[in-house]
């Protein structure tokens, strides 16, 4: 016996209940309708593209991104479902071809934001490159993929939802092995919500010089896992963006001033007077320095083989090079004015006083029974006058 739903008996009956005339009809109205759709297409998308190409408007462009993502089979396909109208199937046929064309509808809905949300993190992050802001515009990158795979999800399941799947157990089943996947990468997922979170919160950009534990570089590349460090020595250092986020961070291209705190010592004799006019004569050679601030200079200790001073000052600038050369010109000058005003630098020395030693003092008494020493009962010889200790 022949099953009632077999594609030939589908076709025999098809035949049966539409005419030449109709299937005419209906072939005629897809072909139109498509020719149609795509000259619609064509035309919005050359004068649309014409008008944004004179304009500086952002929404044009964004318009034509999202036009753009009208396929021509998609047209074909509503075109096709469309001419089907006109022809008499059964009503489990239309139900589905119902189904079908609001599926086609979800799609084409789906692709229009894709495209729409493509565009606009692609120029966003554009304009982050630009200007070496390569965290921020990898962290991009990773939310336009996260973003899509929602949209993608939700359009999925809206389709599905239109042929009569149980979207309810779908859902309960990709949260079960959501949990599951997240479980077996954390560290990866660890990784990229760091990512995330450097973009976000930017404790450094490409481009910075920083120093995380010990290691000290320029920040080359911050990817979805790993940040890239060109350390001083040459080397590139590769280290996880979670280890990043979990350490103290020093960002010195970010210094607007650098505080230098530096000490020297003088010598002890060096005389109270010449003393009291070491911290003047520190400050006018600071403030006489360029991309300086003087804030402080004191005699505050005494040191085991000095006269301590501590020197504070700013330098206004947060380039390293231009630090050295303003402490090494105040050194120098220092060194001038100090000689001119005989005051001596100190190092350290420890000086020994001698006291002279008692006579006798240290001296071996000679062993019991010794020939040659006297015994108790010997009575001592005087000293000779050579001997003897003058009146």
């Amino acid at each position: 016996m022949k099953n009632a739903n077999t594609p030939m008996e589908f076709i025999q009956k098809l035949l049966e209940n539409n005419s030449t005339e109709a299937f005419a009809i209906a072939a005629g109205i897809a072909t139109v309708a498509f020719f149609v759709f795509i000259s619609i297409r064509g035309f919005i998308n050359t004068r649309l593209r014409k008008l944004a190409d004179r304009t500086s408007l952002g929404w044009d462009d964004l318009l034509v991104e999202v036009l753009g993502g009208t396929y021509g089979w998609m047209l074909f396909l509503f075109a096709v479902l469309i001419g089907a109208q006109y022809i008499e199937f059964s009503d489990k046929i239309e139900t589905r071809l119902g189904q079908a064309l609001m599926a086609l509808v979800f799609l084409q809905i789906g692709f229009w934001l894709s495209s729409g949300v493509a565009y606009s993190l692609k120029k966003k992050a554009a304009r982050h490159e630009a200007n070496n802001e390569g965290a921020s515009a990898t962290a991009i990158a990773v939310a336009g993929f996260t973003i899509r795979l929602v949209l993608w999800s939700i359009v999925v399941i809206l389709v599905l939802d239109q042929f009569g799947f149980n979207v309810t157990t779908l859902i309960a089943s990709l949260g079960v092995g959501g949990v599951a996947v997240a479980l077996a990468v954390q560290n990866i997922l660890g990784d990229l919500f760091a990512s995330l979170s450097i973009a976000l919160d930017k404790p450094f950009v490409i481009g910075d010089f920083i120093i995380v534990g010990d290691v000290t570089g320029t920040v080359e590349h911050v990817g979805l896992k790993t940040t890239r460090i060109r350390a001083l020595s040459g080397e590139q250092i590769v280290v996880s963006n979670g280890d990043l986020l979990s350490s103290r961070i020093h960002n010195y291209k970010r210094l607007r001033e650098r505080r230098i705190v530096f000490q020297f010592g003088v010598l002890y004799d060096t005389p109270a007077d010449l003393l009291e006019s070491i911290p003047g004569m520190v400050k006018s050679i600071i403030e006489s320095t360029d991309n300086t601030r003087f804030d402080r200079a004191h005699f505050f200790s005494f040191g085991a083989s000095s006269l301590d001073f501590e020197v504070v000052y700013y330098v206004t600038s947060d380039n390293y090079t231009t630090y050295m050369d303003a402490q090494q010109r105040i050194n120098l000058a220092m060194v001038r004015q100090f000689g001119d005003k005989d005051i001596g630098f100190a190092f350290p020395t420890r000086t020994l006083h001698l006291e002279s030693v008692p006579k006798g003092f240290g001296a071996v008494e000679p062993p019991a029974g010794d020939k040659d020493s006297p015994s108790e009962d010997t009575p001592r010889k005087a000293p000779s006058a050579a001997q003897a200790e003058p009146s």
